[in-house]
């Protein structure tokens, strides 16, 4: 089987809209998430109207021994991977340090950093005893660029993940993988939802007056990183909608 590509996250919002433009793309897909009906069910979909070959596999990236099994489950048809999405994260809370949670702490650490590294981990070595080559797309944040007001730990965790993807990309180049980072500004997906704990009027608020990214825009510079010429390799890209100059100024029209 060839072209395949494993996309974290991929159970709504940018890691779901990466799956079915990569499916677009003919790309045989492994998507993982927690929520196995919608994995199950995305699958499902992707297979009947894109006629590829769809493996949901249910983990969590926070739990390596979840993430070694899994991926040691693969079949000799589908370990040749060629495109590693590393979309899943989380934002949670919005305090200041002093009065943060700390169990919102440990799910952003967990989530952005450590299941990104677990994840990597377990399949660059793969992607380097094939001696083909690859590409590895983690998706950060704006906040990974910059910080602000009650962002503290949110922001520390992609600021790792720009980080740790600068030096993925040194350890990678003699091997030919390519490695890029994408920084979505404001995306209207779940994210706030749960940054929110599920208010959903909190939620919704943070999107009023102007038109924000959405999950296709994030898949769309996506494919783009992915079918750049073999000599080309797009390391860094900070995504932005009209409206959003910076992560802390955004331009609302008066409702």
């Amino acid at each position: 089987m060839s072209n395949i590509a494993l996309v974290t996250g991929a159970t709504a919002g940018i890691g779901e809209a990466i799956a079915v433009k990569l499916a677009e793309n003919k790309y045989n897909l492994i998507i993982t998430g927690r929520r196995a009906d919608r994995l199950h069910k995305l699958a499902g979909e992707l297979m009947d109207r894109y006629k590829i070959q769809v493996l949901p596999l249910v983990f969590d990236v926070r739990v390596q021994q979840e993430v070694n099994e899994a991926i040691d489950s693969l079949s000799d048809n589908w370990i040749a991977i060629d495109v590693l999405v590393n979309n899943a994260g989380l934002a949670v809370g919005l305090n200041s340090l002093q009065e943060g949670v700390v169990d919102d702490w440990e799910r952003m650490i967990d989530t952005n950093i450590k299941g990104l590294l677990y994840v990597t981990r377990k399949l660059s070595p793969l992607m380097i005893e094939r001696g083909v080559g690859g590409h590895i797309v983690n998706i950060g944040s704006i906040a990974g660029k910059e910080v602000y007001p009650n962002g503290n730990v949110y922001c520390g965790t992609k600021h790792a993940v720009d980080a740790i993807t600068r030096g993925m990309r040194i350890d990678m180049v003699q091997h030919g993988i390519k490695v890029t980072a994408i920084h979505p500004g404001a995306v209207d997906t779940e994210f706030s939802l749960v940054r929110f704990k599920g208010d959903d009027d909190k939620a919704k608020n943070v999107y009023n007056g102007f038109t924000p990214l959405y999950a296709n825009d994030i898949a769309d510079a996506v494919i783009f990183t992915l079918t750049r010429p073999e000599s080309v390799n797009i390391n860094d890209m900070v995504i932005m909608p009209t409206a959003q100059a910076s992560a802390t100024v955004i331009h609302k029209k008066t409702l």
